[in-house]
C-alpha cells in the first residue's frame, strides 16, 4: 500500500466538485457575488489500516490531539457534542463547537455540523481501498472570525494553503497513528 496520500486541488477541492461548484447560472438581469467567507473543501486519505479501525480513529474526537498536531484541543461537552481548538501554519487559532448529526459505522460516515470561529458541516466518509482505507473529507464552512473575516479577500490563497498543510499533517499523523495500533 502506498503512503498516506492526501488529494486536494489548488482550490482545496477534487476537479469534479470544482466543476459543479464554479459554473452557476446567472440569472438574467443578476450578477452572481461570490462569498469571499465561504469555503469549500475536499481531502483524500489513503490509509494503511482496515475501514473499521480507521473510522474508530475518526470517531475518537478526543483522541485527534495525539496524532494531529493542529488539534491542539478537544473538550467533550456531552456524548454528542464538543469544542474543538485548531491552530495550522499561520498564528491563530480557531475555536467551534462540533456537534454529531450523523455518525453511520457500516456505511462509514460520520458528519458534524459546526458553529462558532467556523460555521456549516464536515464529513468523514471511509470506503475500503485495496488493503487499506480511503478516508474521504468533505467541509463547507463560513468563517467568522473578525479578523479573517476582514483580511478574507487578500488573504483566501494563504487560508486554503493553511488548510492543505494542516490536512497533510493530519493524514501523515493518521497514518503512523494506525500504523502502531
Amino acid at each position: 500500500m502506498p503512503r498516506s496520500v492526501v488529494r486536494v486541488t489548488s482550490y482545496g477541492m477534487s476537479a469534479d466538485t470544482q466543476a459543479r461548484t464554479q459554473t452557476v447560472p446567472a440569472v438574467r438581469g443578476q450578477t452572481a457575488v461570490m462569498d469571499w467567507n465561504r469555503y469549500r473543501f475536499r481531502s483524500l486519505w489513503a490509509l494503511p489500516a482496515p475501514p473499521a479501525t480507521v473510522y474508530a480513529a475518526l470517531e475518537d474526537a478526543e483522541g485527534y490531539p495525539r496524532w494531529w498536531r493542529q488539534v491542539r484541543e478537544v473538550t467533550r461537552l456531552d456524548d454528542t457534542t464538543g469544542v474543538i481548538r485548531i491552530r495550522s501554519v499561520l498564528p491563530y487559532d480557531m475555536t467551534f463547537t462540533a456537534r454529531e448529526v450523523r455518525r453511520e459505522p457500516e456505511d462509514g460516515v460520520l458528519e458534524l455540523a459546526m458553529s462558532g470561529d467556523i460555521e456549516g458541516w464536515a464529513r468523514w466518509t471511509v470506503t475500503p481501498l485495496g488493503t487499506g482505507t480511503l478516508a474521504r473529507y468533505d467541509q463547507v464552512v463560513d468563517v467568522r472570525k473578525p479578523l479573517l473575516r476582514r483580511l478574507a479577500v487578500p488573504c483566501r490563497p494563504v487560508f486554503r494553503a493553511n488548510h492543505r498543510l494542516m490536512m497533510r499533517a493530519g493524514a501523515r499523523g493518521l497514518a503512523r497513528h494506525l500504523e502502531a495500533v
